[in-house]
């Protein structure tokens, strides 16, 4: 069943020469996590593999998805005057799993350096699941904020998930090009504010953040052009000015135009067609968790696909074949739409499936092609 080969020879024997290059200047980060992190990963046993404290970091996302979904599927739990209440206790448990997921994704790396077993599989398997758990976060704060006259339309929810994860896909593309991953300032800060704005909602209360800010301007809204403003007006831009020095002083890949820009056209035909489900259709407000939900399973093995192609020195896919049915999708809301929730239900199950069969086989071959274990450290490097 996980015995597929999705990676050719080529793309093994780009791994195989692959060596990880990465720039990360965020004071937060430099200053205060990087020195706690150095500190905490001394006390983890060395039978403990990195992998294994990136997935518990995933484990922890899960349990926030899963619990919210189960207390507040249509994300009215919070709103003003909804006699449905999340329990305090449950935001507080969010906000400390989150924040705990966050420095475990800040200690596998440390822990792969101090037992001497770094190497792709570690950062394939680390920014594949960051690509899941960026798209989650926001999915799970919808429950703090609710649907009011205090929030935001739900499709404007949608579009913040959508600048929250091309974020980090501009990140990888810029990768793509460069051959170095510079961590944007945004990543630290905003793991510590959504952890924050969780803690803060199970300690006052969502009421907390019914208020206006400015004018008739409410929290949420401020927040939500402070997020677009932050992709808009510091990832996006860095990230093409770090693409076009890469050119100029010829440190990086120095592929034609047409190849530079290939990553963006299997993002953008994704995001185009969800984008014009949501917007032309009620899809949203029928079901907005199995929306969300599939469009972030679609981001992730797309960005999956990309990271491969940085790490491996070989050419991204210009279409992937998971976003043909997406189109179908679209044209059933048109023709059939009494069909629409049937056809977004079995593309949500379907997508992760396939995208769990994705994962699995790729952690599966590299394994075997490096003959190692995903979550098991070596006796030699327990020592």
């Amino acid at each position: 069943m996980f015995e597929y080969k999705y990676l050719s020879e080529s793309h093994l024997k780009g791994f195989r020469s692959y060596k990880y290059s990465a720039i990360d200047t965020s004071p937060l980060s430099k200053y205060v996590m990087h020195p706690v992190w150095n500190n905490a990963v001394k006390i983890i046993p060395k039978w403990i593999a990195p992998n294994l404290l990136t997935f518990a970091g995933f484990i922890c996302m899960l349990v926030d998805v899963m619990l919210l979904m189960v207390l507040d599927y249509d994300c009215t739990a919070s709103a003003n005057g909804s006699p449905a209440q999340i329990p305090r206790e449950v935001f507080l448990l969010c906000g400390i799993l989150l924040f705990l997921a966050y420095n475990l994704d800040g200690i596998d790396g440390k822990q792969a350096r101090r037992l001497g077993v770094t190497g792709p599989l570690g950062e394939m398997f680390d920014h594949g699941l960051d690509s899941y758990i960026v798209f989650l976060i926001p999915f799970c704060l919808f429950s703090v904020f609710g649907r009011d006259e205090y929030s935001i339309p739900m499709f404007r929810g949608y579009l913040i998930v959508v600048s929250v994860v091309l974020n980090f896909y501009v990140s990888h593309w810029e990768k793509y090009n460069t051959g170095t991953l510079y961590l944007p300032w945004g990543y630290d800060l905003s793991m510590w504010a959504a952890s924050g704005m969780f803690l803060v909602a199970g300690w006052y209360g969502p009421t907390v953040y019914k208020t206006y800010i400015f004018g008739s301007v409410t929290f949420v809204q401020g927040l939500e052009v402070a997020i677009h403003a932050t992709g808009l007006f510091t990832t996006l831009p860095v990230a093409v000015y770090n693409v076009h020095l890469s050119y100029k002083n010829k440190t990086g890949k120095m592929y034609p135009l047409i190849e530079a820009l290939r990553p963006i056209w299997p993002m953008l035909i994704m995001t185009g067609a969800m984008t014009s489900w949501a917007s032309f259709f009620d899809i949203i407000e029928k079901d907005l968790r199995a929306f969300l939900l599939l469009f972030g399973t679609l981001f992730s093995n797309i960005s999956s696909r990309l990271i491969v192609a940085e790490m491996s020195d070989s050419r991204c896919d210009t279409i992937c074949w998971i976003n043909i049915p997406i189109l179908g999708a679209v044209g059933t809301a048109v023709y059939l739409p009494q069909y629409e929730l049937t056809v977004l239900y079995t593309m949500t199950i379907a997508a992760i499936c396939a995208h769990v069969h994705y994962g699995v086989c790729v952690v599966r071959q590299m394994c075997e092609y490096f003959k190692i274990q995903c979550f098991v450290v070596p006796k030699e490097k327990r020592k």
